[in-house]
């Protein structure tokens, strides 16, 4: 959900979140910073909230080092349990997607290319759906909410983010599909071992396995 904070920038609240606009030497970036849970005892919700903070950071710059683009880093302070990021300009996914429905193939192309990038570099998302995903305003694909992420990524957490992505496209978009599979075609033309992670994903399915 969307509000405006105090000092009149907008500000979203996710579940365990809360993203702000502001400036950071003169450039445009958002703080997101997650609150304390009351319902977690203090010291495990501290731990909780800075490993995920810690690795968020850690998965955005190491996804910008295998060539896909999230934000820029500015600055982390873990005992606020926050980072301050580039603030991207463009327009979610899902919203374009919904809006323009005839560009669908030649984006769902440019976001099967990313996660094809991310997943060779063994990194997963974790949340793959469009609404993580910013269409910029300069043509790129940039990838948003890696907290769930993670690093060396086995062919199993590859298996689970696709399973995830293609339940969130269903959900979202099925009148889309033509384009999710322009997406995965995209995606398996460029990922080492496609026939493995195919199997990976058909294998998850059956077991019925919905992570």
């Amino acid at each position: 959900s969307r509000t405006m904070s105090h000092d009149g920038s907008e500000c979203a609240q996710g579940a365990e979140a809360v993203i702000t606009e502001t400036e950071y030497l003169g450039r445009d970036a958002v703080v997101k910073y997650r609150p304390p849970k009351t319902y977690r005892l203090p010291e495990l919700d501290a731990h909780i909230r800075s490993s995920r903070t810690r690795n968020e950071a850690r998965i955005m710059h190491e996804a910008r080092d295998a060539g896909v683009r999230t934000p820029c880093v500015y600055d982390i302070d873990l005992k606020q349990c926050s980072i301050t990021m580039e603030r991207i300009r463009g327009e979610m996914v899902k919203d374009h997607l919904d809006t323009h429905p005839e560009d669908a193939e030649r984006v769902c192309r440019m976001v099967g290319e990313c996660i094809a990038k991310l997943h060779t570099a063994r990194i997963c998302h974790g949340d793959l759906t469009t609404s993580n995903m910013i269409l910029t305003d300069d043509g790129h694909i940039c990838l948003i909410d890696l907290s769930m992420g993670c690093t060396r990524a086995e062919t199993e957490d590859i298996g689970v983010d696709l399973r995830l992505l293609e339940r969130a496209f269903t959900s979202a978009h099925i009148d889309l599909m033509p384009a999710y599979d322009a997406m995965m075609e995209t995606y398996y033309s460029i990922v080492p071992e496609p026939k493995a992670i195919m199997r990976k994903v058909e294998d998850i399915k059956n077991r019925g396995r919905y992570t």
